[in-house]
Order: C-alpha cells, then sequence, then structure tokens
C-alpha cells in the first residue's frame, strides 16, 4: 500500500526537488463533540490516525485499539484514508473498509461476520468499537500524501466537492459509523508530492464549502501543514480564515527532517523547540503553532501532532545530533522510518533534543518520541492553551497503548 501520510523516502525526495526545502466570512459555531470526559478535562482533544492499509501488511485491525487499551483514551479517531478523485470523495479500498469479514477472534465483540450481512470490513468493526465506547468519535480524512493531488479539481467547485464528500460520509450503508470529515490536503497553494496552483483562497472557499454541507450537527477537521520557515507552507494558504469553518486542525509537526538528506545531518524529526545546529530555521513544532496563533488562529483550534515512529540515517559516527550519514537506516517497512514498538528495544533513546529522543545503535541514528518526551509535549500543549493532541499512526505504538498512554495521562 502506498497511501501514507508519512511521506515515504521517495516521494520526499520528490518534495525536497519541488519545494526547494531539506525536508519538507462570519464565524459559524464549532461543533463540541461528546468525548471521555476524563481524557477531555486532563488533555484536551485525544485524536489518533487508523490506516486502512494497516488490516494487511501490519496485521493491524480495529479490535487492537480495544485490546491495547487505546480506546478508552481517544476521544477521536481518524480513518485513513478516503481517495479524492474526479473532483469529489471516494472510497479508499472497498475491501477493508467495508468487505472484509472477521470471524468471532479477529471481532472487536467477539462475534463473527456472516457472508451476507450489508456491512463487513473496518466500517462495521468502528461501529462495534463505538457501542462498546459511546463517547468515541469517529471521523474519515481524505486525501493524504499520495491523494492530495485531487484537491486542485475539488478547489474548482468546492460546493460540488461537499456534496460528494458528504454522501459518501453518510452513506447509509455505514450509518452511524462516522461523525465528520478530516481533510489531509498536503499542500493547498504549495508542493507535497504534486505541487499546487489553486491559489492562497482555494483552502477556505473548500472548507467553507464543507461546513455550510456538513452543517453543526457533523465534524469538520483539517491535517495541516507545520512549515514554521518564512514565507513557507503556512503563509501560502488562508489557514486563518479558513479556520472559522473548522473545528480544529491537526498539526502536523513531525517529519521535518529525515534520511530523504541521505547525507544528513542526523537531526530529530519531531523537535519541539529549535536547538544550536537545527538544519532549517522554522523546521520545529513551536515554530509553527505560534505562526498560526499569530495569524489568528484560535489555540483551541490548534492539535499537537505527535508521530508514534521514527525516523533515522545509517553509516553515522556521531552520537549526537548533527552527524553525517551515508544513507537511510533500514526499516521493517520502508527505509528510514521504525515504528517505536520496534525501536524502543532495537535502538533504545540515549539522549534527548528539543524535547524529543535520539537513539545511536551501531552505526544507526535514530529520533522518535518516547513516553517521556511526550509528557513534557502534553505539557507544551496544555500550557499554550491548545485543543489537545493527535498522533499519527496506532499501529506504532505498543500492544499495551505506552504512548497513547502518555498523551492521555
Amino acid at each position: 500500500m502506498s497511501r501514507f501520510r508519512r511521506k515515504s523516502f521517495s516521494a520526499l525526495l520528490t518534495l525536497a526537488a519541488a519545494a526547494g526545502l531539506v525536508a519538507a466570512g462570519s464565524a459559524v459555531p464549532a461543533v463540541t463533540a461528546t468525548a471521555t470526559a476524563a481524557t477531555e478535562a486532563s488533555v484536551g482533544k485525544v485524536v489518533g490516525y487508523f490506516t486502512e492499509w494497516g488490516v494487511y501488511d501490519r496485521n493491524y485491525h480495529v479490535k487492537n485499539i480495544e485490546t491495547s487499551g487505546s480506546a478508552s483514551k481517544l476521544t477521536h479517531i481518524n480513518y485513513a484514508f478516503g481517495n479524492v478523485t474526479n473532483g469529489g470523495c471516494a472510497i479508499g479500498d472497498a475491501y477493508a473498509d467495508y468487505q472484509k469479514t472477521y470471524d468471532a477472534a479477529g471481532s472487536v465483540d467477539g462475534v463473527a461476520d456472516t457472508w451476507d450481512q450489508p456491512l463487513a470490513g473496518s466500517f462495521n468493526q468502528l461501529k462495534k468499537l463505538k457501542a462498546k465506547h459511546p463517547g468515541l468519535k469517529v471521523i474519515w480524512s481524505f486525501g493524504g500524501w499520495t491523494w492530495s493531488g485531487g484537491f486542485a479539481q475539488a478547489a474548482k467547485n468546492p460546493t460540488a466537492f461537499a456534496n460528494s464528500c458528504y454522501n459518501l460520509v453518510n452513506d447509509p450503508r455505514w450509518a452511524g459509523v462516522f461523525d465528520g470529515i478530516d481533510i489531509d490536503w498536503e499542500y493547498p497553494n504549495a508542493c507535497g508530492l504534486t505541487c499546487d496552483t489553486s491559489g492562497a483562497a482555494a483552502y477556505k472557499n473548500v472548507m467553507a464549502a464543507l461546513r455550510a454541507k456538513f452543517g453543526s450537527s457533523k465534524l469538520v477537521t483539517a491535517a495541516i501543514t507545520a512549515d514554521g520557515t518564512s514565507g513557507g507552507k503556512i503563509d501560502a494558504a488562508d489557514y486563518a480564515g479558513a479556520a472559522q469553518y473548522v473545528d480544529w486542525y491537526n498539526v502536523m509537526t513531525y517529519d521535518y527532517f529525515g534520511a530523504w538528506a541521505a547525507q544528513g545531518p542526523t537531526a530529530p524529526h519531531s523537535p519541539l523547540n529549535s536547538y544550536s545546529g537545527i538544519p532549517t530555521a522554522g523546521f520545529y513544532s513551536d515554530a509553527a503553532i505560534q505562526k498560526l496563533k499569530s495569524k489568528g488562529v484560535a489555540a483551541g483550534k490548534l492539535l499537537l501532532g505527535i508521530g508514534f515512529y521514527g525516523r533515522g540515517w545509517t553509516g553515522v559516527s556521531q552520537a549526537a545530533p548533527g552527524g553525517t550519514a551515508t544513507g537511510p537506516a533500514p526499516g521493517k517497512y520502508e527505509q528510514g522510518i521504525e515504528d517505536y514498538k520496534v525501536l524502543k528495544t532495537s535502538c533504545p533513546a540515549t539522549g534527548t533534543v528539543a524535547g524529543t529522543a535520539y537513539a545511536k545503535c551501531g552505526s544507526n541514528w535514530w529520533s522518535y518520541d518516547t513516553p517521556s518526551t511526550i509528557a513534557g509535549k502534553v505539557s507544551y500543549a496544555k500550557t499554550q492553551g491548545l485543543g489537545g493532541a493527535m498522533f499519527w499512526e496506532l499501529s506504532g505504538d505498543t500492544t499495551n497503548g505506552e504512548l497513547i498512554t502518555a498523551v492521555a495521562k
């Protein structure tokens, strides 16, 4: 599968070339979704992404959200991804989404699917999960790194796009599953895997159309760039103007640095703050948050992004950040990237920098968040008055949910 929000190594080479970077009206009343009371009171929203392709290569299913203890700590699940094509929203993977049948052992409630039931797949399992956790909300996310190219056509007719998305999200076949829509456009009027030239106003227009169609009873959220540089991606689109139409923004404060810069310098992919020697000024979480706030986006509409994975290099001799390398470190699914659940034992953290952890084992150098550094980031989010935290993505955590426990604690 290739529809990752997390940028693949080859995709980021495209980004670096295209973008010239090292890496990468009247207010509408906001919707307040019911959430797990204890979690909401302590940290705000806890939003975790679930990937449809995880049922294949990672053997990660909706039931794992329950058995890991994560379901009780989440306020919202973002289901990734639906496609954006022909100016509208479309199914991402019909088999994984609503056709795959589960036996009793694989089902959230221990009841096996039957061959002739009208709804199966992850959608049905999410419906069962919501029945066990009545406060939990599920949002369907559209786009992502690979499928964001479709937004250019969608932006030409925002009303038609919104109508298409509304009809799909609220299809009677999966009634009761989704509580809203999440837009993951990478990136409006800027370059991601492809370059968008729809104009600075296009993003606001699309979000306005979605709010008008979905109304106040459904959630409208969006994952947005965390490029805090001057004249960078945050400046390319009207995120402030669009904010009045969204319930919150999931700020992707990760993937700042990685082995698409094959020779380094090594750097943490999700720094909270700047530090001496950071390869690109403005490539850190606080820079993005402060830039968005300075533009008028309310702090309560910003969720701090946390990665449940690490990025790494090989051929590294220097333990501290800033070392040279020879290429991406080997990973289970893709070079240069690895889940936290693997790294915590294969390459334990040896130091911290800029509010996140790093590790050197042999000639490999990795950066990733740990329960301890996540606690620091959650504290930052609370101090800044942010609306909570979001993370990418559930399958990267341990089987007992170490990282999500740190987020929700």
